[in-house]
């Protein structure tokens, strides 16, 4: 029996594949094979029925014949013959006799190939990837091909029936006369290198038999002349291998060409997987793989799980890694190398793997042990067949071809076609693979490919948008393939809810760790009628079905870090869209992805393979003495949107040996508050995606490590980083220009978006003209500029339009293309003419020629040029004169001999193609011209024809001369005047090609001319335009400027004299506007219009529309910068029309307690609608609120009887006229409502009090003449029974007299009042229909007051030159009671301090009613006495005491005490200048700097002008006024309210940025009028208006006669 591997004998489950059915049937074959007496064949090369000393001899004169193609064919030939190892020694006979037949006719070159035995044990031969090695890298690769583990097939073959043999003899047959064929291309060699050759073959045998197989092949071949011979084959194969490098290379030229920074990054790759093997002892093998990716992927190779050491075992092991293709040589194979191994790809992108198994046989037979040895196999291949020996050329045709397909989502589709290859070998089957869009299509749950023998299929179960594409079939046989493409449309799936958008596409994970997983997806091509607003995120969970959103609000940019995940499982992702209608139908599920770091998911791969139990197992280390982890580094913000922030760093060095975690913190840019963001869970790997940042604001990172030895310190914070996406959303295509190209179909092309990043594709959508409704031509962004959008109606007119495809989101639709008519396509155009030479220089020409007469259904864009050399009337060959094409009639062709003869043709080139060149011209020498000056400009013609005016153009002449034309002159006469009555039009040279002629008279013939100039002079006047009458034709109509309702801006124009081929071109400043990305062009019959997209600066110029076939028929539209605002403002008040408001929303308390909102409007209509809005939400007329609208005044009010607390809130008010809207809102919230409620709580309980006896004024003091204190109060509403009762302490007090109530007034007199009286007094009215009271304080602050008061009347203060206090006493108070009063007055007397801020600073002060110098004030701050300086300042101002601080600064901020000392006592008042106190005084006093500043500088008139002058008629008036600002001002004048330039008649100046003068020459009554002066610089304007009033002399005297005579007649 066979031994198992000792991995096998330990650990049976490890690998289910050396259990499953085919394992089992290959190893009981090959014990059933062992025990047989077979021969070993290698190859199908059998040594049954000769001598081995013969076998031996024709083996090495084949494997001299062969050794050309042995490079070649060694791989398939090496796994045929290993594969029949186990065949019986019956097999052996046959393919033996097989030999024999084959080789008797020549079948010398090639090898005949057993596939019916071989394939029994083997898997066919896959087909060779695309590969970018040269030829003779190529030569250069392993040839050892070793078989598979795993055959496949279940059925043994132990020996070659009849049916068989006779196929073999068949073959043979066929290779032996196609032999014969290729026989004569022989190359006869010398005898001695022949025998040499032979003699270096035979020392490859036993050393027993070396002399005598020498001498028989020496006696052999020098009996004969040799012939190595070289078959078509093999020059086939070397100018087919030339063309596949010549191939290659372009490949990749264009490949390189097209790649860009969005496709750089992308995970490894496989192109070529290993292969498993099984090979005898001794042998040796190689296992190959190619890998793409970028970065570079480094490949690591493992056996069973374990690195492979290159250095343990010296010899044993060769890796080598070339151009992608990584080899792993196994040398003397013995048993113990029968393994599985393992090649694995890493770079930063991700990690793959690819495995194979080796099998390692023993052989038990007798064989020649010389023909092994420790390098590679040199035993011969002369049966083994590919595909080069069966034919020499293969011709591969598809019948029954798919078409262009279109499919929906969720449908099925199959594309399939039948192949037929001549000639037909059988059991040689071609490789076939499909591509879409160049890309291999790989077999998946999606997708099946089939192949039944002649047909090839490609079959998907469910489609989806992204298996959009261009799909290419690829058959190739041997070194010849053919294929054949068509496109692919895949449409939306019906939307569940109708208006939702589509589905997005292509999600795919672009970075994966343990704490996010980053996912991008393409957005869809259908937004479902309204903007897309954003996309939300679902995960399942690998192996379960639930499905659990991502993120709660909608992510805009298509990229998404999706957290919360759960280290080390696997995930699905999928995407849907969201717009205002709702949530689309989710895209395609992304491949599974684990939360994993790279290098993690590498360790845990390198790792012996366990048996897997559903769970992670993780190990770890001794713990040891711990060791803070030190800061990480490389910290970098590698992604920032506005969603989320992307940070990334490298672990520490110093971490000690246990795993670390880290805490990241962030702070807003400027500052040094650090914030941990993640505080209740560290993050396990060295990446992090922050949330909840603000847009728009700054911030920077750090982060910190940490371990069970604590928190490390943090690492280098970041560059700052401002939150938001920093990737645009790219502008919209360019120049959409349709061409036709089938009878469905039209090839679209556009100018790629400019400056556009990490461009996904573009969308094209198509429409039928006038229909208004937009198809998607594709569901999946296309690269590139050109696109062929299929599935068109045959003579339908369709338009186009444009938008690309970002991360970001899509673009702007790009301008509609022209319409065009599906048919099939355009035709190249005809031959141009007239071919003339222009100039000539001593090896240069410049030629002209003419537009071809048939331009083939489309616009000409370029012109190739191709000359010869005449010489002696001979001409020569064809050269070409530019490799671009030129898009000008004209073409200078350089680098030419000098006095030689040339002759020129021209071909023209449109969308369709390149036409038929030119006649051939005449000869043309070239030789030295001395013409220096331009030539004549060409072209010329006239439109907009006036009665006095017209628009001349032209076009720059073909020759310019030595140098650069700078200039045009434009002459005119009249037709009939003589050629010496030219008249120039402008003195100064003009840049422009076109003038606009002014000054014609009516009814008069005009000619005009135009000469060009340069450096060397003015040219030859070019050929007359005209003659042309200066007329307006009737039912000439003008362009018109119209502004909408919608506030769009247009110019139109209307034509009655169009033809059936007249067409609208409209341009600026006569250049065409066809590719203006600001400009709409809509035409409709004898109808046009151009509509602005956004108006502004950029579109000020002349408009002009010229109608084709009529009789020069235009017209044309000036915007100037007045236009343009004008415009403007006109624009936005159609656009956004208001209802002009008198007052704004007001609230106001009435009489009872009611509360009144209302609002007046300008003027109302009877159809004008009011919303009544509270909290965003309607409120309408019911029990609580009372709506009335008044459209003749246009009040609006609204009434509630009583605010409760939840009627706090923002209250608005909508009106609604027409189109026209306007709101006003008032904002109810805080103390401000809780003010309002309780003023009208107040009001409505005064109403309900006043309904009785109450107080019309409450209860008050006054001091009498004689000191004594009156309480007074004024009552109402009384009567008879009215009673009024006085308390103190709530103690009545007895009056001796009864109130009267005269006049209503009610007083309680208090005599030698003092401290004893002091108290709280009540006084108390009622009677039957209710009560009223009212209460007065004397205590503390009141009390002081009142004695203050009374000292006022006790003693007169005076105050002397010399401030000394005079005292004028009353009878018996003592002098002592006096000075207590005046002090005690002074202190009480003061106000508390209050907050000022000035230009300067702050100010802090307060008011006394009187001050004396003796009176001392002492200020503190945070309780330190103030230390005065020129900074903070103290003083008293009249009755002001005040503290300055100029310029404050945050130390400023505290408590402040003013202490006043009234000679025994201290009176404080305080102030906090802290917190929000300090911040708004701060900022006024910052508004108020700014003030001061701007008021000190900005612009004004200081003087000069008069209010009004008036001046005689033909006078001169001169006007001075001086103006001053810093910076200087600037200087306009305004007449009648408009800008007032300056010319001839007015003259205008402005010097030394201080003096204006205004000056009017010649004074006319058109001068009278309002005029203003307006100076303005950065801090402000200023006009001074005055007003000119011209007078006539005559007509004041004929006035005043009149006047008198009027006079005369009322006196009689």
């Amino acid at each position: 029996m066979m031994a198992l591997p000792f991995y096998q004998r330990s650990h049976q489950h490890y690998d289910l594949s050396y259990r499953n059915k085919d394992l089992r049937t290959t190893v009981s074959h090959y014990q059933q094979e062992k025990k047989r007496s077979a021969i070993y064949t290698h190859g199908s090369t059998a040594y049954s029925t000769r001598s081995s000393a013969a076998r031996r001899q024709e083996s090495e004169a084949f494997s001299q014949a062969s050794a050309s193609s042995y490079q070649q064919q060694d791989s398939q030939a090496y796994s045929l013959g290993t594969s029949q190892s186990s065949l019986s020694s019956e097999v052996s006979r046959k393919a033996a006799l097989a030999h024999d037949y084959g080789y008797s006719y020549g079948l010398t070159d090639s090898s005949l190939l057993l596939d019916d035995y071989s394939s029994k044990l083997s898997t066919k031969a896959k087909r060779a990837k695309h590969s970018l090695l040269s030829g003779e890298e190529k030569e250069n690769l392993p040839s050892d091909y070793m078989v598979p583990v795993f055959s496949g097939r279940q059925v043994h073959v132990s020996g070659v029936t009849d049916t068989e043999e006779e196929r073999i003899k068949e073959a043979a047959a066929y290779i032996a006369q196609r032999n014969l064929l290729a026989s004569e291309e022989g190359i006869i060699t010398s005898k001695q290198s022949t025998a040499s050759k032979q003699s270096t073959a035979s020392k490859q045998s036993r050393a027993s038999k070396q002399s005598v197989e020498s001498k028989q092949a020496m006696s052999t071949f020098q009996q004969e002349e040799t012939f190595e011979k070289k078959s078509r084959k093999v020059a086939i194969r070397e100018k087919a291998e030339r063309l596949s490098l010549r191939k290659t290379l372009e490949e990749t030229e264009a490949y390189h060409a097209k790649l860009n920074e969005d496709h750089l990054l992308h995970a490894p790759e496989f192109i070529i997987k290993l292969r498993s093997h099984t090979v005898w002892e001794k042998e040796n093998v190689k296992l190959h793989c190619s890998v793409a990716g970028w970065p570079e992927p480094r490949v690591t190779w493992y056996k069973n799980q374990v690195p492979i050491n290159v250095h343990a075992n010296p010899g044993k092991y060769i890796i080598e890694s070339r151009y992608g293709m990584h080899t792993l040589e196994i040398n003397a194979c013995d048993f113990e190398d029968t393994a599985q191994y393992r090649a694995s790809a890493m770079n930063v992108k991700g990690e793959l793997s690819a495995y194979a198994s080796v099998v390692v046989k023993r052989y038990k037979g007798e064989f020649d042990e010389t023909r092994f040895h420790a390098g590679a196999s040199t035993m011969p291949l002369s049966f083994a067949v590919t595909p080069y020996g069966y034919a020499s050329k293969f011709e591969i045709h598809f019948d029954d071809k798919f078409d262009v397909s279109f499919g929906r989502e969720g449908e099925t589709m199959s594309l399939g076609c039948r192949v037929v290859i001549t000639p037909d070998i059988k059991h040689f089957q071609p490789e076939i693979q499909w591509y879409r869009n160049g890309a291999p299509v790989s077999p998946s749950k999606w997708v099946q490919t089939s192949w039944s023998g002649e047909r090839a299929t490609l079959t998907f179960s469910h489609l989806n948008k992204e298996d959009e594409g261009l799909y290419t079939i690829r058959v190739q046989m041997g070194e010849y393939y053919e294929q054949y493409s068509a496109y692919v449309f895949v449409r939306d799936a019906d939307a569940e809810i109708e208006g939702a958008p589509a589905a997005p596409l292509d999600v795919v994970c672009l970075e994966a760790n343990k704490d996010y997983i980053i996912i991008s997806w393409k957005q869809p091509a259908i937004d479902g009628g309204s903007p897309i607003l954003g996309y939300f995120i679902d995960k399942c969970e690998v192996g379960t079905e639930s499905w659990s959103q991502c993120n709660d609000t909608p992510v805009k940019f298509a990229r998404f870090p999706v957290t919360g995940l759960i280290e080390g499982r696997s995930y699905i992702f999928r995407v849907r869209a969201v717009n205002k209608t709702g949530i689309g139908l989710p895209s395609r599920v992304s491949e599974p992805v684990a939360a994993l770091d790279p290098a993690e998911k590498a360790r845990l791969k390198s790792r012996p393979s366990a048996p897997w139990t559903g769970q992670i197992i993780v190990t770890e280390e001794e713990p040891s003495e711990g060791i803070v982890p030190g800061p990480p580094t490389d910290l970098s913000v590698t992604e920032a949107t506005r969603s989320y922030v992307v940070l990334s760093w490298k672990p520490p060095g110093q971490r000690g040996h246990e795993g670390i975690m880290y805490f990241v913190e962030k702070c807003e840019a400027g500052t040094e508050n650090w914030q941990r963001v993640n505080t209740e869970l560290p993050v396990k790997s060295p990446r992090f995606a922050l949330f909840d940042l603000a847009e728009g604001k700054s911030y920077c990172f750090r982060v910190r490590c940490s371990n069970s030895a604590g928190v490390g310190e943090p690492s280098e914070a970041t560059e700052v980083t401002m939150v938001g996406d920093k990737l645009d959303i790219p502008k919209a295509p360019g120049k959409i220009i349709p061409s036709r190209n089938t009878d469905t179909s039209v090839v679209v092309t556009w100018e790629e978006s400019r400056d556009a990043k990490e461009l996904v594709g573009y969308y094209i959508e198509s429409s039928v003209v006038g229909s208004g409704k937009w198809e998607p031509c594709n569901n999946n962004p296309v690269k590139g500029s050109r696109f062929t959008c299929h599935g068109l109606v045959t003579g339908q007119s369709y338009i186009f339009r444009v938008r690309a495809v970002n991360a970001a989101g899509l673009s702007e639709y790009s301008q509609d293309s022209e319409a065009i008519e599906v048919k099939a396509a355009i035709a190249a155009p005809s031959p141009p003419y007239g071919i003339t030479c222009l100039e000539s220089y001593r090896d240069s020409m410049v030629l002209g020629w003419k537009q071809p007469d048939k331009t083939g259904g489309a616009e000409i864009t370029g012109y190739y040029v191709n000359y010869r050399e005449v010489i002696g009337g001979v001409p020569g060959k064809w050269r070409e004169a530019n490799i671009k094409a030129v898009s000008d009639e004209a073409y200078k062709i350089s680098d030419l001999k000098e006095n030689m003869v040339y002759q020129f043709q021209v071909a023209a080139m449109n969308i369709a193609g390149l036409g038929v060149p030119s006649a051939v011209s005449e000869c043309f020498k070239c030789e030295e011209w001395t013409i220096a000056v331009p030539g004549p400009p060409q072209g010329l013609k006239y439109s907009e024809v006036r009665k006095d005016s017209l628009v001349l153009h032209w076009k720059p002449p073909i020759h310019s001369g030595r140098t650069p034309v700078t200039g045009y002159f434009v002459d005119m006469k009249e037709a009939s005047a003589k050629d010496d009555q030219w008249r120039g039009l402008n003195k100064a040279a003009i840049k422009n090609i076109y003038l606009k002629v002014r000054g014609l008279k009516e009814s008069v013939s005009y000619v005009f001319r135009v000469r060009a100039i340069n450096q060397a002079g003015v040219g030859k006047p070019s050929d007359l335009a005209g003659p042309v009458v200066a007329e307006t034709h009737p039912g000439t109509k003008e362009v018109v400027v119209h502004v909408d309702d919608d506030g769009v801006i247009s110019l139109n124009f209307e034509c009655d004299q169009m033809s059936p081929k007249s067409e609208f071109i409209w341009s600026k400043d006569y250049v065409s506007t066809e590719d203006s990305t600001r400009l709409e062009v809509d035409s409709k019959g004898n109808k046009t219009k151009i509509t602005f997209k956004d108006l502004g600066m950029d579109d000020l110029g002349i408009y002009s529309c010229d109608v084709t076939d009529t009789d020069g028929i235009a017209s044309s539209y000036l915007i100037d910068e007045e236009e343009l605002k004008r415009l403007l403002a006109l624009s936005q008040e159609h656009k956004f029309p208001v209802v002009p408001v008198k007052s704004e929303l007001a609230v106001e308390i009435l009489e009872k307690g009611q509360v009144r909102f209302w609002m007046q409007a300008e003027k109302l209509s009877g159809n004008a609608k009011v919303n009544y809005i509270f909290n965003e939400r309607e409120i309408f007329e019911g029990p609580k609120y009372k709506m009335h609208i008044d459209r003749n005044t246009g009040i609006i009010e609204m009434f509630m009887e009583k605010l409760q607390d939840d009627d706090e809130g923002t209250y608005t008010f909508e009106l609604h006229d027409g189109k026209a809207t306007n709101h006003s809102t008032l904002v109810l919230i805080g103390d401000v409502y809780k003010k309002l409620q309780k003023e009208a709580e107040f009001q409505r309980q005064e109403w309900i009090r006043k309904q009785g006896p109450h107080f019309a004024e409450y209860l008050s003091w006054e001091v009498t003449g004689d000191c004594n204190v009156l309480l007074k109060c004024k009552v109402a509403n009384i009567k008879k029974e009215t009673h009024i009762v006085w308390y103190k302490d709530e103690r009545e007090i007895s009056v001796d007299e009864k109130h009267d109530f005269k006049d209503g007034i009610c007083t309680l007199l208090i005599t030698e009042f003092s401290k004893k009286d002091a108290g709280i007094y009540e006084v108390i009215l009622k009677d039957d229909r209710g009560k009223d009271k009212s209460r007065l304080k004397l205590v503390d602050e009141a009390f002081k007051e009142l004695i203050t008061e009374v000292c006022k009347k006790i003693g007169k203060l005076e105050f002397s030159c010399h401030n000394i206090i005079i005292i004028i006493l009353l009878p018996g108070w003592p002098l002592q009671m006096h000075e207590m009063c005046c002090f005690l007055l002074l202190a009480l007397s003061a106000t508390d301090l209050k907050i000022q801020s000035t230009a300067e600073g702050i100010r802090l002060y307060s008011f006394v009613t009187y001050y004396l110098d003796d009176l001392k004030v002492n200020w503190s701050h945070n309780g330190t006495a103030i230390k005065y300086s020129d900074r903070v300042k103290s003083g008293v101002t009249g009755e002001q005491i005040w503290l300055q601080i100029n310029e404050p600064t945050p130390n400023d901020k505290g408590k402040y005490v003013m202490e006043l000392f009234d000679g025994q006592t201290g009176h404080q008042k305080t102030v906090d200048l802290s917190g929000q106190a300090y911040d708004e005084a701060f900022a006024e006093f910052q508004r108020l700097k700014q003030a001061a500043i701007a008021e000190k500088n900005r612009a004004r008139v200081l003087g000069g002008l008069p209010d009004v002058v008036t001046i005689q008629e033909g006078k001169a008036l001169n006007l001075t006024c001086n103006v001053w600002g810093d910076p200087s001002p600037e200087v306009s004048w305004l007449k009648n309210e408009k800008l007032l330039a300056s010319d001839d008649h007015c003259n205008l100046k402005f010097e030394a940025g201080k003096t204006a003068y205004f000056t009017i020459t010649d004074v006319t009554t058109a001068d009278s009028g309002k005029y203003g002066l307006v100076v303005k610089n950065k801090y402000g304007s200023e006009t001074s208006d005055f007003t000119v009033s011209v007078f006539i002399p005559e007509e004041e005297a004929r006035k005043a006669a009149l006047e008198s005579q009027k006079g005369g007649k009322k006196a009689k």
